[in-house]
């Protein structure tokens, strides 16, 4: 008694249609029903709750391939998640129609099952619409319209791009020519700056403080000679920068003055010694840009 009692439940779920019991979610969600053409996909979805014991047979679900001479159906996907489960069905439609034309996708049959039972639900066909690419014949130009060439797109603004591009690349230039010249890779441009630089240290040195700024002549000397410059070198260099010949007396007394001063003894700068210094630098700062 007891067993009949279990299987009545189960004889009636598959002498039945499909309960609505058994079910406790089914939607069929579709997309939009015009505006399609040749080669689209559409996309249908099915999500589906069951009871507990009631099963899907995924055998039921169509195929993947082609189901009639315009219509193909390209994926079945099935997501299950305990008792829910989400069905994505993917179709493509080649179908040409001359005019706007109403089509159907084919609807099929879910199997369900509990044990030895089983009952089916019924998906319905899901009508829509395919529009022409193109009219079949051209229109008259007399009639105010006729087959034409694409619009061309809109034009972007780049101006404010290229002013911040042209921006970009000057910074850029003018950052390397600073850093290849601080770095040394144009030697006769800084040998033109050799004694600028130097007056400007000297205005900064202390007027007591002659040694200092005996050596910054020296180093700006060395610098423009390339190598360490004595006044016993003077002819050679006079060879290599001719124009330096006409301080030939100013250059003889600054070299004779530094030793003297670095190598005998009590040897007292004075503010006139310092002057004849800054002298010799600004007629050689002269001679570097020319204007002497």
């Amino acid at each position: 008694m007891k067993r009949l009692l279990i299987l009545t439940p189960l004889l009636l779920l598959g002498c039945s249609g499909a309960p609505e019991e058994a079910l406790i979610r089914f939607e069929v969600e579709t997309p939009r029903p015009f505006g399609y053409v040749i080669g689209d996909e559409i996309r249908e979805k099915i999500l589906i709750e069951t009871r507990s014991g009631i099963t899907l047979n995924t055998a039921s679900l169509p195929a993947e391939g082609p189901l009639n001479r315009w219509l193909n159906l390209n994926r079945v996907e099935v997501e299950q998640d305990g008792q829910r489960y989400r069905i994505d069905l993917r179709y493509q439609v080649f179908y040409a129609p001359l005019t706007v034309r109403t089509l159907t996708l084919p609807g099929f049959t879910l199997q369900f099952g509990s044990g030895g039972s089983a009952f089916n639900k019924e998906i319905p066909p899901w009508r829509f619409t395919m529009s022409p690419l193109r009219d079949l014949a051209v229109k008259s130009a007399e009639g105010g319209a006729s087959i034409r060439p694409d619009s061309l797109p809109p034009q972007l603004d780049t101006r404010q791009a290229m002013i911040l591009i042209t921006a970009g690349s000057g910074a850029a230039a003018a950052a390397a020519g600073a850093l290849t010249f601080l770095y040394g890779y144009f030697p006769a441009l800084r040998r033109r700056t050799l004694f600028k630089q130097a007056l400007k240290r000297l205005s900064r040195i202390p007027e007591k403080d002659m040694a200092e700024a005996l050596r910054t002549v020296h180093r700006a000397l060395n610098a423009l000679n390339r190598q360490p410059l004595y006044q016993r070198q003077l002819a050679g260099f006079y060879e290599a920068h001719p124009e330096y010949r006409r301080l030939d007396s100013q250059l003889n007394w600054f070299f004779n003055y530094s030793n003297h001063y670095f190598f005998s003894r009590n040897v007292s700068a004075t503010a006139l010694d310092r002057q004849k210094l800054t002298a010799l630098c600004q007629a050689c700062r002269q001679i570097e840009r020319g204007s002497r």
